[in-house]
């Protein structure tokens, strides 16, 4: 039997909208992800993809509906009490620290030691295919490295379910599809469940093993690529 990594009980989201009344965000949302699977939320700008992956970090709570993460009711458990990281597309890097002290950044906070610390960063670096860049700043890193530095300070907690936003938004096109299939590659490597949102139709088709398509807060489909792209 596959076990679900995550699950989205009926979720609904509102938002104040400026005119006085409520906007639905997320309408009813429910969702079931499997451990190890690479799964996308695919949609227009505003249909409410990002709002749910925050509410699986924890930096927005659902107005009504429920959400597991390894059978946890999340309920209102805070970000980082969560097994779960996230990786947004602009990086948030720290420029005045080293790639070293970037990545080990959360394991610092848990008070990890620090021998193990150094092998564990040193790991992620080797995962991203970044080995020996520790001790230079971030700022002299190309827009690509960059985001493997930030797949690689996400990945060092070792979290259960790995949450990205947009991720690789910010690249010009030839490195967007160089990332995408490392990406996939890494995610296979590492066996993580991977809970991806693009606005990018073949971006999701390419790397995804099931697809949400979420439009006006709504999932209207969840699927394997090849049924969403023939039956849509």
């Amino acid at each position: 039997m596959t076990e679900i990594a995550v699950e989205i009980r009926d979720v609904v989201k509102q938002f104040p909208n400026p005119g006085g009344g409520i906007v639905n965000a997320v309408d009813h949302v429910s969702i079931k992800i499997k451990d190890g699977e690479f799964f996308s939320l695919l949609g227009p700008s505003g249909c409410g993809k990002s709002t749910t992956l925050r509410m699986m970090a924890g930096f927005e709570r659902p107005t009504s509906g429920q959400i597991y993460i390894k059978d946890q009711l999340m309920g209102g458990t805070p970000p980082y009490l969560r097994p779960v990281n996230m990786v947004f597309q602009n990086y948030a890097l720290f420029p005045h620290m080293t790639i070293f002290q970037n990545v080990a950044f959360g394991l610092e906070m848990e008070r990890v030691s620090k021998p193990e610390i150094k092998r564990r960063v040193e790991e992620a670096l080797e995962l991203v295919r970044l080995p020996g860049m520790g001790p230079r700043k971030s700022a002299q890193l190309s827009g690509g490295q960059q985001q493997r530095i930030a797949l690689a300070r996400a990945l060092v907690k070792r979290p259960k379910v790995l949450l990205l936003d947009e991720p690789l938004g910010a690249l010009d096109l030839k490195l967007r599809k160089e990332m995408q299939l490392e990406l996939k590659a890494l995610q296979q490597q590492v066996g993580i469940t991977f809970v991806y949102v693009t606005h990018d139709q073949e971006e999701a088709l390419t790397m995804s093993d099931r697809i949400a398509v979420m439009s006006q807060g709504k999932a209207l489909q969840i699927g394997p690529p090849t049924e969403i792209y023939e039956r849509p």
